[in-house]
């Protein structure tokens, strides 16, 4: 009987050591992010355990935000035996600037939504007025902005 580690893994066997569908590695074969496996006479796809850390490393970088376009180059740096520190750092410093243009945008929309909190009257007032959230204020206006 062959062992899995002599034949390889069939993709099914892949997909569940990284905790994947079959067809999201078939995908990222097709995307280029995963070579080409081997093939047993049967035709099964057969990988090696370099697939298995391939795909772990795809894991992280998804897990960091980056885009599977970003994502692609990185391997190929990799596997060329250069250092991918400066690709890396170029795509984790434009990543880090969304992270940060999407804190700021957060921040402002929980700094509304406090104000609007903060802005409800009690449970016994009277109905908003239309198109607000807060009733109608003494002498016609409302508490707080549309």
């Amino acid at each position: 009987m062959t062992t899995t580690a002599a034949r390889g893994l069939r993709v099914a066997e892949l997909a569940t050591a990284v905790g994947v569908r079959p067809d999201t590695i078939r995908y990222y074969e097709r995307a280029g992010l995963l070579p080409a496996p081997q093939r047993t006479t049967a035709g099964y796809r057969s990988y090696d355990a370099g697939a298995l850390d391939r795909l772990r490393f795809i894991q992280d970088t998804q897990r960091l935000g980056l885009r599977l376009a970003d994502i692609r180059t990185l391997p190929t740096v990799r596997d060329t035996d250069t250092c991918p520190c400066e690709p890396a750092e170029d795509l984790l410093r434009r990543r880090l600037a969304e992270v940060d243009a999407e804190i700021t945008r957060l921040m402002a929309l929980r700094a509304e939504m406090a104000a609007m909190a903060d802005a409800l009257p009690a449970a016994t007032c009277p109905p908003p007025s239309p198109g607000t959230w807060c009733p109608p204020a003494e002498g016609g206006d409302s508490r707080c902005s549309s």
